[in-house]
C-alpha cells in the first residue's frame, strides 16, 4: 500500500516580508535549511521561497540576529508570512580597563588619564597629508604620460605602445576591486544553491560576469536585484561553457 505523509501534501511556494525598525531589509538572505534551497528578499523585504510543513527557514543578515522559523500550517494556509528581525548589537556585560582604572564615566576618566597628542602627517601640518597613494598601475601611468621634454619614457611608451597598456592595467584594477565588491553583497552559499556554481569557481563566474560589457552598467544602479537577476542569467550561459569543458 502506498504511504504517503504530511509533508507530501503541504508544500507550496511561502510568501513573506522581513521587517525592522531601522527599515533596512534589502538582500536579506531566506534560506531553507531542510530543502537546501534560498533566496533573497528585495529592497521592501518581501521574498518567494518553497517549503513543506515542518521545513526550517532561516533569515539572516550583517545587521541583524540570525532568526529560525519551522514551517507549521498556520503558515503555509497564512496569505503572508511577516519575520521581525532584530539589529545584532555587540553587547559586554562588564568592562575591566587596565592599568588605567577607570571607572567608565567618560567625564571623569578624562580628568585623569594622561594621554599624548596624535602624531599623524595631517596634525604635523606636513605638505600632501591629505592627498591618496597612488597604486603601482597608476604611478606607473602617470610616469608614461609625463612631459616628454623632460624625461625619455614617454616617448619610448608611446613608440612601445606601453602608455596604452598601462591605462587599461588602471581601468582593469578599478573594475576587478568593483567586481570584488559586488560578490560580496551575497553569501556564497547563494551561489552554490541558486545559480549552482560550485564554490571554488565563484571567482571565475565574477570574471567571467564582469568581462561583459553590460556588467559595469548595471553595477551602477547599485540595485542589488537587478545585479542578481543578470548574475542569474549568466550563470546559465557559464554553467553550460563550464560543461562542454568538462
Amino acid at each position: 500500500m502506498l504511504r504517503l505523509c504530511a509533508q507530501d501534501f503541504f508544500s507550496d511556494e511561502l510568501k513573506g516580508r522581513v521587517y525592522s525598525k531601522d527599515g533596512d531589509v534589502a538582500a536579506t538572505h531566506v534560506l531553507n535549511t531542510t530543502t537546501k534551497k534560498g533566496t533573497i528578499t528585495d529592497i521592501d523585504g518581501f521574498f518567494n521561497i518553497t517549503a513543506r510543513l515542518n521545513d526550517t527557514l532561516v533569515f539572516s543578515a550583517i545587521q541583524y540576529k540570525r532568526k529560525e522559523i519551522v514551517i507549521t500550517l498556520n503558515i503555509l494556509e497564512s496569505k503572508l508570512l511577516m519575520i521581525p528581525l532584530e539589529e545584532a548589537l555587540t553587547e559586554l556585560d562588564e568592562v575591566v580597563v587596565m592599568p588605567y582604572s577607570l571607572s567608565g564615566n567618560i567625564a571623569t576618566d578624562l580628568e585623569t588619564l594622561r594621554t599624548e597628542p596624535v602624531i599623524t602627517a595631517s596634525t604635523m601640518g606636513l605638505p600632501n597629508a591629505y592627498v591618496v597613494p597612488m597604486s603601482k598601475a597608476e604611478r606607473e601611468f602617470k610616469a608614461a604620460t609625463a612631459n616628454p621634454y623632460m624625461s625619455f619614457d614617454p616617448l619610448i611608451n608611446m613608440i612601445t605602445g606601453r602608455k596604452k597598456m598601462l591605462k587599461a592595467r588602471v581601468k582593469r584594477n578599478n573594475t576587478y576591486a568593483r567586481t570584488e565588491r559586488v560578490r560580496e553583497f551575497y553569501a556564497d552559499s547563494l551561489y552554490t544553491t541558486e545559480l549552482k556554481i560550485p564554490l571554488e569557481k565563484i571567482a571565475e563566474f565574477m570574471y567571467f560576469c564582469e568581462v561583459d560589457a553590460t556588467f559595469q552598467d548595471i553595477v551602477d544602479t547599485h540595485d542589488r536585484l537587478k545585479i542578481w537577476a543578470f548574475m542569474k542569467r549568466k550563470s546559465v550561459v557559464y554553467l553550460k561553457n563550464y560543461e562542454d569543458e568538462e
